[in-house]
């Protein structure tokens, strides 16, 4: 009989054998949990376990967690091993596999400019910096082309700029000290492209126009665009303030006072986000991408690489493949943590969390979020749209004033209007009230919530990389 061993992990009750611990699955009943063998990703139920220990990551720490329950169900996403040769996928993804595309070295010439589109610090977990020193050493000693031709741009979009420090991290040192690395501006000096057909005036970074533009970036689920990565290396990555809000706007239903159902995790048919977003990307037309896939510990499990629109489409799927977990319903209460840091490093990044886990939560359920947030909010203006909620004019401010920040802080509360919301952070209890969302400090707190009694708990310990989806009938 056959052992499904690697396919269904399960969480323990000894705190010796932790997250390592294993039992099989024969796919007959024989064992106190389901598992869909059929699905890429797969749901553990432990239907007999009242009492469970998880530790999840919080910060650059862990915080060990007891939940009791009448029914505990762990939803994580299910991946293949992670790529052992870097080097040699790098090249093949470069080359033989290059998707829809010629080979690297037959697009480019040793007499272009190249600027290369990376990430900033809110994207480390897909550890690019892996790829820098692999992609500048083939555009220099394969290709030919001179460090002098090259650069690293940083696509911050409305980020804040990344120290000297952070970029040597960002590109490794060896790749700093050799080319430039410059920060993105969204403010000044800019190039108008023309604009798309939902009126965004497209204006981007000079430094990549009338220069081979390579897009480098982490392909996962996105609220508002469907998926991030690829194209949007380029609107919001290296776009203007301006171009980003009105892109971004597109994500409010035109006529309720609620967010567009034509945008969330996941979809891109029809998605104005989406689409406004390709529409700038086209203008720019780089000549390659590199989509890099992780799991949830951040190691590289595939990497299509070739036309920037069909390699990220790949990306894609394959996101979908691992990171979509069947739903087969709705729990009473979530319970879940971004990872640890950087993916909770604020509230707008570690919204995403927040995102996933509401997708697997009751309307009117318990929704219990851990992410340490040791740069507040985010961006400066994040809560600064609290001052909207006691008049309830959050929405008509959001139309009026749209900002990529506003929103992100419009979506968290609207999560919480539905839901009863536990967030354990660094953030000010009496900041989180104002959103509907109590606040917890404190691990004792927490600990004091993990009695549930006759509920039924979904557990999510790498949220941001578990997407719930439900399971068709």
């Amino acid at each position: 009989m056959k052992d499904w061993r690697d396919r269904s992990r399960l969480y323990t009750d000894d705190p010796e054998e932790g997250d390592d611990a294993y039992e099989p699955c024969y796919g007959d009943g024989s064992v106190k949990h389901e598992c869909w063998h059929d699905q890429p990703a797969c749901v553990r139920k432990a239907r007999k376990m009242m009492e469970k220990k998880f530790i999840f990551a919080y910060g650059d720490g862990n915080i060990p967690v007891t939940v009791k329950a009448r029914e505990i169900e762990v939803l994580e996403a299910t991946t293949p091993a992670p790529v052992e040769n870097l080097q040699e996928t790098f090249r093949k993804a470069v080359e033989e596999d290059a998707v829809a595309s010629p080979a690297l070295k037959n697009v480019l010439t040793k007499e272009d400019q190249v600027t290369i589109v990376i990430s900033d610090q809110t994207r480390s977990w897909m550890h690019q910096e892996r790829i820098c020193p692999l992609l500048l050493d083939y555009l220099h000693d394969v290709i030919g082309i001179p460090d002098e031709q090259i650069l690293f741009l940083i696509a911050l979009g409305t980020h804040r700029d990344q120290t000297e420090a952070e970029l040597r991290a960002l590109v490794t040192e060896p790749v700093y000290d050799r080319v430039r690395v410059v920060n993105h501006d969204a403010r000044h000096n800019l190039a108008c492209l023309g604009t798309t057909t939902r009126g965004t005036k497209v204006e981007v970074d000079p430094l990549v126009v009338g220069r081979k533009v390579i897009l480098m970036g982490g392909t996962v689920h996105h609220l508002l665009a469907g998926y991030g990565g690829g194209r949007k290396s380029i609107l919001p990555g290296v776009s203007s303030i301006a171009t980003i809000q009105q892109n971004h706007s597109l994500a409010l239903d035109p006529v309720l006072p609620k967010s567009s159902d034509l945008v969330g995790c996941g979809k891109t048919v029809m998605n104005p986000v989406h689409e406004d977003m390709m529409e700038a990307a086209a203008m720019v037309a780089p000549v390659f991408s590199i989509n890099l896939v992780v799991d949830g510990e951040g190691r590289l499990l595939a990497m299509p690489s070739g036309d920037w629109r069909k390699a990220w489409e790949e990306s894609c799927h394959l996101v979908d493949r691992y990171n979509g977990v069947p739903l087969k319903e709705k729990a009473d209460v979530v319970l879940t943590s971004c990872g640890g840091f950087p993916k909770d490093i604020n509230l707008y990044q570690s919204s995403k969390t927040l995102i996933n886990a509401y997708q697997a939560v009751k309307e009117g359920g318990t929704l219990i979020f851990l992410s340490e947030c040791r740069e507040g909010g985010g961006p400066e203006e994040f809560f600064g749209w609290s001052k909207y909620l006691p008049s309830g004019t959050l929405d008509q401010e959001m139309r009026a004033h749209f900002t990529i920040a506003g929103y992100i802080f419009y979506v968290c509360c609207e999560m919480a209007s539905h839901t009863k919301m536990y967030m354990m952070s660094q953030l000010p209890k009496e900041t989180l009230k104002l959103m509907g969302i109590h606040g917890i400090s404190t691990v004792e707190e927490l600990e004091q919530l993990m009695d549930f009694g006759d509920k039924h708990v979904i557990v999510m310990p790498h949220g941001s990389s578990t997407v719930p989806v439900a399971e068709k009938r």
